[in-house]
């Protein structure tokens, strides 16, 4: 067995160029784990210039697929193929063979999508013989064809048409806009590796599903925050026409049960999230929990900052954008204010994640009259020492995996009041902090309140979080976990074998150059 597995971690908008939870968890793992190298397989809006984290010895690359940018991400990025291959492919005359071979797999694609009877094996056909094309086929050409597009348009409306519903042209053009660009992974050639490494069971399968289809190679998944429940979340949030929202709603779905059809393992962060995933298919002897872990003596106690000794408090680590919801915290704030009017917020994290809801909480913050009270306080550079500048730490999110910012906190002793959602629960208890229902500010702005004027309680609450941590979420614990399932996951698969499609290319390849 090898001394150290080549791992492809697979990340969208996280790692390492963006930080978050997933981020925090991602790094950790990178840099603790000590039988696997690895190679970040980053999807971007678009190309980043520099990470955002120090990268250790263990990550031996960085591939990055802007998936949104103006140019292709062939275009900006070389991903070891061979020039020649390159424009052999884009000279090819392949009219005939969209018309006659990839307009079929397209089809099923889409009926596919919109089925109320959906089959994982089937839509994993589908996806295979449409990476399959891409092999020998231009993917620019084939999607932006004219003929793909009528048929599209086409068979859309035929589909929507029994429901009687309506399409826009630019709900159309929209639709097709969103499968060329979540399919184009299917183009890009992925290096070998002993595991594929989802953290999200989305869109970005499609690099460990070409490793799946190329060398058998095993997937796990690790679940943060559930991306079919956020995703519902999101969209229905949107503003997007019934159209688009149905399109997208069903192929995320139609993901979401790929992925744990495909996965070997699923590696949860938290129990909750075992509900949805066997909601959508999958299998319960793939699923374990591996609880995040912190390090307990990074993050530990310290006294709080002189200025801030006598203000009552709050401190949040939380990026501004709609899943924290944040415009929920500045209304418990008003809440609290109520009872001590000098309380303090200081939320830090990133304030440009999304500028218009950055601009809606200092719009609410203006309009509630809490600008000496509540500060967006943007990045912090050291997050060990973020939550011993308040009093109480907060959490109000409406869909949260296993979040760091609880456990770091408990680790510092500094009890929490947080909403319940997703794996909160299991690490944060009654004798450490409050949980209240999503989106109840009053509640929230109460619990808050109570912590803040019983010191006693407060300071139990705090010695109680620090105990928890150190007896269930240490890093050590988290890392070891991680290390036992490549370890099994690898023990249960065969030697990688080349797919025949790619012995069949290489001896072609060996003719044409002898």
């Amino acid at each position: 067995m090898k001394n150290k597995y080549d791992v492809l971690l697979i990340l969208e908008g996280t790692y390492p160029f963006n930080g978050g939870g997933v981020s925090t968890w991602s790094h950790m793992l990178c840099n603790e784990v000590k039988n696997a190298n690895f190679s970040l397989y980053s999807i971007n809006a678009n190309y980043e210039l520099k990470p955002k984290y120090e990268l250790g010895e263990n990550v031996k690359d960085v591939i990055q697929v802007p998936l949104w940018s103006p140019l292709e991400p062939q275009e900006m990025v070389d991903y070891g193929k061979k020039f020649y291959k390159i424009i052999k492919t884009k000279e090819r005359a392949d009219e005939k063979d969209i018309k006659e071979k990839f307009i079929p797999i397209f089809e099923k694609l889409i009926k596919g999508i919109y089925s109320d009877v959906r089959v994982a094996a089937d839509f994993d056909n589908v996806i295979y013989n449409m990476w399959s094309y891409f092999q020998t086929h231009d993917y620019k050409k084939t999607m932006l064809h004219e003929e793909v597009w009528k048929s599209f348009c086409s068979l859309v409306k035929e589909i929507i048409a029994n429901d009687k519903e309506k399409a826009t042209l630019h709900d159309l053009t929209l639709g097709m806009r969103w499968i060329y660009r979540f399919l184009i992974p299917l183009s890009i050639d992925v290096p070998k590796v002993d595991i594929s490494h989802l953290t999200i069971s989305g869109f970005p399968v499609i690099p460990a599903l070409v490793l799946k289809y190329k060398y058998d190679t095993p997937i796990v998944a690790t679940e943060h925050g559930v991306f079919i429940r956020e995703r519902l979340i999101a969209i229905n949030s949107s503003e997007y026409s019934f159209f688009l929202k149905k399109l997208l709603i069903r192929f995320s779905e139609s993901i979401t049960e790929l992925v744990y059809y495909k996965a070997d393992a699923i590696l949860s962060v938290n129990k909750f999230n075992m509900t949805w995933e066997k909601m959508y298919g999958a299998n319960p002897d793939k699923i374990d929990v591996i609880y995040n872990g912190v390090d307990h003596e990074l993050f530990v106690p310290a006294p709080k900052p002189e200025k801030l000794k006598d203000v009552p408090t709050v401190v949040a680590a939380a990026r501004i954008f709609e899943l924290k919801d944040v415009t929920t915290m500045i209304k418990s704030c008003a809440e609290a204010k109520k009872s001590i009017p000098n309380i303090q917020y200081l939320v830090y994290g990133d304030n440009n994640a999304v500028p218009e809801y950055t601009k809606e909480c200092n719009d609410l913050i203006a309009e509630l009259g809490l600008e000496e009270n509540f500060k967006l306080a943007g990045y912090h550079a050291k997050p060990h020492q973020l939550f011993c500048v308040g009093d109480i730490s907060i959490l109000t999110s409406i869909s949260e995996g296993f979040p760091y910012t609880v456990i770091e906190s408990m680790s510092c002793g500094i009890p929490v009041v947080a909403t319940d959602v997703g794996g909160v629960s299991e690490a944060l208890d009654s004798s450490c902090g409050f949980i209240c229902k999503p989106k109840d500010h009053v509640e929230i702005g109460k619990r808050v309140v109570e912590l803040l004027q019983d010191e006693a309680l407060r300071k139990q609450m705090g010695v109680n979080a620090r105990k928890k941590v150190v007896e269930n979420f240490t890093i050590d614990k988290f890392i070891k976990g991680y290390e036992n399932a490549y370890d099994k996951i690898i023990t249960q698969k065969d030697i990688q074998k080349p797919h025949p499609i790619f012995i069949q290319m290489e001896a072609q390849e060996a003719q044409e150059a002898s």
